[in-house]
């Protein structure tokens, strides 16, 4: 079984940074597939972000070329960085191992004046 804890998260005014943290734990098998999703009020949730054991990504179109998701396999550990942040993208992020089926608890984001 493996944990997974975001951080980082925060209140941000538009056109700010944040950089989110998850790191697992808990298994001994070092994690494969990540992915970053998000959830805003009254939304469903949406993939943002996610990246292979190889590295290769994937994003999603609103946040193309603002997000980049990279991954430290030593420490088990994958971050979003996200720059020129708008408004809609206040939601709680929640990070994802998509083979073993665990979520985070996830963290706010809230862009704001």
């Amino acid at each position: 079984q493996v944990q997974l804890v975001e951080s980082g998260g925060g209140l941000v005014q538009p056109g700010g940074s944040l950089r989110l943290s998850c790191a697992a734990s808990g298994s001994s098998s070092s994690i494969s597939t990540m992915a970053w999703y998000r959830q805003a009020p009254g939304k469903q949730r949406e993939l943002v972000a996610i990246v292979t054991s190889l590295g290769s990504t994937n994003y999603a179109d609103s946040v193309k070329g603002r997000f980049t998701i990279s991954r430290d396999s030593a420490k088990n550990a994958v971050y979003l960085q996200m720059n020129s942040l708008k408004p809609e993208d206040t939601a709680v992020y929640y990070c994802y191992a998509p083979l073993m089926r665990t979520w985070g608890q996830g963290t706010q984001v809230t862009v704001s004046k």
